[in-house]
């Protein structure tokens, strides 16, 4: 299956802007990053459904237990979407949520992400999206 760079520079570009929205503490902007029927689950399993919850529960963060953490973020660096057709596709990304006092957390705050992406009407958003810390993986090969 063919991909046009146009979809691959899109979908960075989705992944920048969710940083950006982050960094700049604006949940509204980072709820437009997600369709609006969206599916997010939190790393400790917290489910939260539709643009309005999760730009509504990331203001609440922002202004709160994470205001001022900034999101480090692989995704863009390494985007490989494993396109399932041409306009969905699924990206596995590495971040960390780094907190702007580090005393506050001194844990590993390592996380891997699952997002599935899907193209409406010409944009890229994501429709569900699943975080979780990184763990070693039994048997050796990681």
């Amino acid at each position: 299956m063919e991909h046009h760079q146009k979809d691959m520079g899109a979908i960075s570009e989705l992944f920048t802007a969710l940083s950006e929205a982050w960094n700049n503490g604006d949940g509204a902007a980072y709820g437009e990053c997600f369709t609006e029927d969206a599916d997010y689950v939190t790393f400790n399993g917290q489910h939260l459904k539709g643009r309005g919850q999760i730009a509504d529960v990331h203001q609440w963060l922002f202004n709160g237990p994470l205001k001022g953490s900034k999101l480090e973020s692989s995704v863009p660096a390494q985007l490989r979407p494993r396109f399932i057709t041409s306009e969905v596709a699924v990206i596995h990304g590495i971040g960390e949520a780094q907190l702007a006092d580090p005393s506050q957390d001194a844990a590993d705050r390592g996380s891997i992400n699952t997002n599935v992406v899907i193209k409406q009407n010409g944009s890229w958003k994501i429709t569900a999206f699943h975080n979780c810390r990184i763990q070693e993986t039994p048997g050796g090969r990681r």
